[in-house]
């Protein structure tokens, strides 16, 4: 029995989609690595100079002083000192990286479609014809219709 369910398991786990969906997850964490230095590291360093030379992750309100008493130069000092803060800017640099993330998967399935839909497009060579004699659909490399047996004209499409 143990066998049996391990051999579904198996059979399971390496179907296509499931790799497929394990190799997209893992490139999904990587990409998210690189959308939140992005922000962090680019967008943010640029955005608060724009506005001024602040920094979204010092954006922060204070709920409860802690031990040692406010107002507090940044978020890591509030939270040494104990303090209970809301912390806005970093759900603000959240946001900022779902924009990315989403904008980038976007592009991602709008080229995909794209290309999908001009595949579809794509006019296929005829695979069948009909005899001349009895209009049954053949093959249409065949040389004989193989309902009437009428030898085909020499003129009859084919493909070498």
């Amino acid at each position: 029995m143990a066998s049996k369910f391990l051999k579904e398991f198996r059979e399971f786990a390496v179907k296509g989609n499931v790799v497929d969906m394990a190799v997209g997850i893992i490139i999904g964490g990587a990409f998210t690595l690189i959308v939140q230095s992005l922000v962090k590291n680019i967008m943010n360093p640029l955005l608060g100079l724009l506005i001024g030379g602040v920094d979204f992750s010092n954006f922060f309100a204070v709920l409860k002083e802690g031990a040692t008493p406010g107002p507090y130069p940044s978020l890591a000092a509030a939270q040494q000192a104990g303090a209970v803060t809301l912390d806005y800017g970093l759900f603000l640099n959240a946001v900022i990286s779902f924009v990315i993330v989403a904008f980038a998967v976007f592009l991602l399935v709008r080229t995909i479609n794209r290309l999908k839909r001009e595949e579809a497009v794509a006019p296929k060579a005829p695979s069948d014809k009909a005899c001349p004699y009895c209009f049954m659909t053949i093959p249409i490399k065949a040389t004989r219709c193989g309902h009437c047996t009428a030898d085909l004209p020499s003129d009859a499409p084919s493909t070498p």
